[in-house]
């Protein structure tokens, strides 16, 4: 990335994700960097995410922190004092803008849930809930600990703490009727929260839904289904005041989330913890993925980074593509190449654009590329026809 490039990168905000890899129990459907264990260490994993966030930190001298997002795993068992601690130290290293969004993902227990004031009192302002249904049978099919009433009193206490409260569910589950699905959004969106994850049901590899459906022991919703329950979806967010601003999320306007939208529109982060990736300065970063490799690292070199890259231009440009397009608002082609190095002329393959246009798919307004709404379904077969 060229110097010029470099400094326009630092004019915008900066993020940083915290890993915390740990739950109580794996989840069917969940290939995300998550593990049960026994015991955990506390001291020596604050100790680590301190060390690991003073390296980032050195690295990405004199910017300021716009978000911070503890991602797991559940983060929510994470206890209250290693959140403090963390968020001491990247105000101490980073500062904090003065609208810093501080986000936490918690699961719906009335253990974890009982944490959630001194979590408020650490200094999180922002509450991501897993709710995952609003149905019993639902959630001990998704393997989930808790069940509807302990899931909204777990609600009831996040809206009365925090300033901003997000829940998670699953859609498109097995058997799910548009009919079933209509009650239970309708139910959700009545809670009033102002930002709702809302995500189909998909079938992961190395997961345990993986397995059994290879055993034939259920079967996913079908295709033609699913997108009936996408529109459907989409249909009563918008008439709810929470149209989608991405494929999956939805929200009141102003009330996005700051975080992933730093993700999304290809900024720069700072990622530690165990398996965390990050984008700074036009490198990748990565952290060890299993816990122990990780607190390892750290022991070591003072940091858990396995992997740095530093990305050529045309990788820079197709992931900012490739993000940026997830969202409604779509892409600043001009920006991209600014970013990345590449030219305009050279981001995309027009041609097919037009014809993506024509089709009432994309639509191209200047510099600005955006997914149209028939689109959003189909992202996954357009992307490779633009995007080189």
């Amino acid at each position: 990335m060229s110097d010029a490039n470099v400094n326009a990168a630092r004019t915008e905000p900066l993020a940083l994700y915290v890993h915390w890899p740990f739950c109580v129990s794996k989840c069917p459907y969940c290939d995300f960097n998550s593990h049960v264990r026994e015991t955990v260490d506390q001291q020596a994993w604050r100790m680590a995410l301190l060390k690991d966030m003073a390296h980032e930190a050195r690295l990405t001298n004199g910017r300021r922190l716009s978000s911070i997002f503890f991602g797991g795993g559940t983060p929510s068992l994470m206890p209250p004092e290693t959140v403090e601690a963390v968020l001491a130290a990247a105000r101490d290293h980073w500062g904090f803008a003065d609208d810093i969004e501080i986000t936490l993902e918690a699961n719906p227990s009335s253990v974890e849930a009982a944490r959630f004031n001194d979590l408020a009192r650490a200094g999180v302002n922002r509450i991501s809930l897993g709710l995952q249904a609003l149905d019993d049978m639902s959630l001990r099919f998704l393997g989930r600990a808790h069940d509807v009433h302990e899931g909204l009193l777990a609600l009831e206490a996040a809206q009365s703490l925090f300033p901003r409260v997000s829940f998670d569910l699953i859609y498109a589950r097995p058997g799910q009727s548009e009919g079933e699905w209509e009650r239970e959004l309708v139910q959700a969106l009545s809670y009033g929260t102002s930002h709702l994850s809302l995500y189909q049901l998909t079938i992961e590899p190395g997961t345990r839904f993986e397995t059994m459906v290879r055993k034939g022991e259920f079967a996913p919703a079908d295709a033609d289904h699913a997108a009936t329950l996408f529109e459907l979806t989409r249909t009563l967010t918008e008439q709810a005041g929470l149209p989608a601003y991405e494929i999956s999320n939805h929200a009141r306007r102003g009330d996005e989330s700051r975080h992933n939208l730093i993700y999304w529109r290809y900024q720069d982060y700072a990622g530690i913890g165990p398996g965390a990736h990050g984008r700074r300065g036009g490198t990748a970063s990565q952290r060890h993925r299993k816990p122990e490799n990780w607190l390892a690292a750290v022991g070591r070199n003072d940091h858990g980074i396995e992997s740095e890259t530093l990305l050529s231009q045309e990788e820079r440009a197709a992931e900012a593509l490739l993000m940026g397009l997830r969202l409604k608002e779509g892409v600043d082609l001009a920006r991209i190449a600014s970013l990345s190095g590449v030219s305009t002329a050279s981001l995309i393959d027009y041609a097919a654009a037009e014809r993506l246009s024509a089709l009432g798919l994309l639509v191209l307004e200047g510099d600005r590329l955006k997914v149209q709404e028939p689109g959003m379904l189909l992202l996954d077969a357009i992307l490779p026809q633009i995007v080189g």
